[in-house]
């Protein structure tokens, strides 16, 4: 059974505004989506909170921007991960300004979908610093699969205080693997903060929790069963056969 930790004195990141009056053109790729258009002020209120919403509904866009605030490597990584890719810089990220209490450095970015390069920028550190690989399970994330590196990641580096951005944590872990993150989760929020964008109903299952849905405007919190993650797996596994007629 989870015990939440009570009182808010761990959150450290407590409001995201948008910087309307300086965006020149508002009706270009990232601000026209519509969640990003809406958006004025989004205060996070929970030491556990998870962005949700379809593909393209502006998730990870604002995820991104958040770790470009926090001075994170926007293709993943803290603050001390230095290196490039293309298309990594966060286009919103100079238009939105964070409000902390207290603020902290501390934290790490995860992106699934370039956690192939931060594996390969851990590698070369290592190079010069083999002691680098006791903060990821004590050998390079290449030997280890795409599931037992992320979990490498969160068992090893995560745990001091801090924030922590994850984008899709899901990408790699099975059924299984999602429910044991829940008590690392549920570890990292006695001393630290959470924001996840995901398409994971297990892990949206993490009790109370904040959930922004990004597929309605303006932003705002949707309870877990409303969610289309709950509602369409739940529909799905009770009436299988009647959903794969229909599909088929």
């Amino acid at each position: 059974m989870f015990v939440i930790t009570s009182g808010w004195e761990s959150t450290v990141l407590l409001e995201i505004r948008k910087l309307h009056e300086e965006i020149k053109h508002p009706n270009e790729y990232p601000f026209h989506i519509p969640s990003i258009q809406n958006l004025t002020t989004l205060r996070l209120e929970k030491k556990v909170t998870f962005f949700v919403g379809e593909n393209g509904s502006g998730k990870s866009t604002l995820l991104e921007a958040i770790a470009y605030q926090c001075g994170f490597n926007t293709a993943g990584g803290g603050r001390n991960n230095t290196y490039e890719l293309n298309a990594s810089h966060s286009m919103l990220g100079d238009y939105i300004r964070l409000s902390w209490l207290p603020k902290i450095t501390q934290g790490f970015f995860l992106r699934a979908e370039s956690f192939y390069h931060f594996a390969s920028h851990v590698d070369e550190i290592a190079k010069d610093h083999p002691s680098i690989y006791d903060s990821y399970g004590g050998r390079t994330l290449h030997e280890q699969s795409h599931g037992e590196s992320f979990f490498s990641l969160f068992q090893n580096r995560f745990g001091r205080k801090g924030i922590y951005l994850l984008d899709e944590p899901e990408a790699a872990l099975s059924p299984a693997k999602q429910l044991a993150f829940l008590s690392i989760i549920h570890e990292l929020q006695k001393s630290a903060q959470l924001i996840i964008a995901t398409h994971s109903p297990i892990l949206l299952g993490y009790p109370e929790a904040d959930i922004f849905s990004f597929d309605h405007q303006p932003l705002g919190t949707i309870a877990y069963e409303q969610t289309d993650h709950y509602q369409v797996t739940r529909r799905f596994l009770e009436n299988r056969k009647k959903y794969l007629n229909e599909l088929m």
